[in-house]
């Protein structure tokens, strides 16, 4: 097509034309000027291309967008190297979605910083959920101001020096008659884009301010090490009357001196004397509601398993309670007075065990055998 020729002259519709309103002109002048049908051929070829081609752009709506806003198709912004005067236009035209999104995210209200708080539970208070006060140290909302960041408590209003876009743009000409534009953080505003006139001086015109704070806190039973319990609005207050963002509980579980956790299931050992091992017996073991107890078989070796059902702790996401394994050890007395010491002799003698009377130490025995 001619440079120059606009697509709409072309068909010989306005700018505002319908989609019906392009096909009927497309196929009135397609009839008149298709080669078949046209005395000139030559000139028939070249009219029929160009009506194809505006056609083609305009019956499309986003090469038709995109030719509207730019002149052309596929090639994004017309740029004139002659003249540089609307270098912020065609800022605008890649950026200017950008700019505005930030610029609604400086005029609308900001959300307070989340806060984290390790909170370190027993065992015990894992098993039965607790409520405990904290302390915590978060931005809350001024109550000079209520927030609004100015001693009048009217808030802050668009700067006057970048008319509340936050960018300060200067255009400046050259020798050869071009002209660049500069855009740069508005130096009053500092990018907000509003400004307080008059601060509040407790908060500083920020609409917060820090405080230490008391805080009630409800932990579920079952939680687990790193679990987080989210505590809404219990955050940071937000700057100038903005939302206050979240408190996140992050759990440490203490280790136990007698159980092990695996999920909702615990582990304890327990000695085992060697008679109750032997006859059989009930053995009292720990659990964390208390004292318990297991029936032991008789012949029960070190290492043997007992479980207890529902003595674990609860599951967090449901009111099922795991189960306690006591792993028992069978534990041999050190030292026996004489009286004992005569029964396990006769209880050893009655089971055909040879039971040593020699007091000498194992290398003099040993000694004593490899020498006769």
């Amino acid at each position: 097509m001619a440079a120059g020729r606009d697509y709409y002259e072309v068909l010989g519709v306005s700018r505002e034309a319908s989609p019906e309103e392009i096909k009927r002109a497309y196929r009135r002048l397609a009839h008149r000027w298709h080669p078949d049908v046209a005395a000139n051929k030559n000139e028939a070829e070249e009219r029929f291309k160009e009506i194809t081609e505006a056609y083609e752009v305009l019956r499309d709506e986003q090469k038709r967008w995109e030719y509207d806003r730019y002149g052309r198709v596929g090639r994004g912004p017309s740029v004139d190297l002659g003249d540089f005067g609307g270098f912020g236009d065609l800022f605008d035209a890649f950026f200017g979605g950008a700019r505005q999104a930030r610029y609604a995210q400086r005029h609308g209200p900001r959300r307070g910083q989340d806060l984290r708080y390790d909170l370190e539970l027993t065992l015990e208070e894992v098993a039965s959920g607790l409520e405990r006060t904290i302390r915590v140290s978060r931005m809350t909302r001024c109550q000079d101001c209520q927030g609004r960041g100015s001693r009048d408590q009217q808030g802050p209003a668009p700067c006057t020096t970048c008319r509340g876009t936050g960018e300060v743009r200067q255009t400046q000409g050259s020798v050869f008659g071009m002209h660049f534009t500069s855009i740069t953080t508005c130096p009053r505003c500092q990018g907000e884009g509003m400004v307080i006139a008059d601060p509040c001086p407790r908060c500083s015109g920020q609409g917060h301010e820090r405080t230490a704070q008391e805080l009630r806190v409800t932990v579920p039973a079952g939680v687990d090490q790193g679990s987080k319990v989210k505590l809404a609005g219990a955050g940071d207050a937000g700057p100038r009357g903005g939302p206050a963002g979240d408190l996140y509980l992050v759990i440490r579980v203490a280790p136990h001196e007698v159980f092990q956790r695996r999920g909702t299931e615990l582990i304890t050992e327990v000695p085992l004397p060697f008679t109750v091992a032997a006859l059989g017996g009930t053995l009292p073991v720990p659990t964390l509601d208390g004292e318990g107890e297991v029936h032991v078989p008789a012949g029960t070796q070190t290492g043997a398993t007992f479980r207890l059902k529902g003595k674990g702790l609860p599951d967090l996401q449901s009111r099922h309670r795991g189960d306690l394994h006591v792993v028992v050890r069978v534990a041999v007395p050190a030292r026996l007075t004489e009286k004992q010491r005569h029964l396990l002799q006769e209880f050893a003698q009655a089971g055909g065990d040879h039971i040593s009377q020699d007091n000498r130490g194992i290398f003099d025995r040993v000694r004593d055998v490899f020498s006769t």
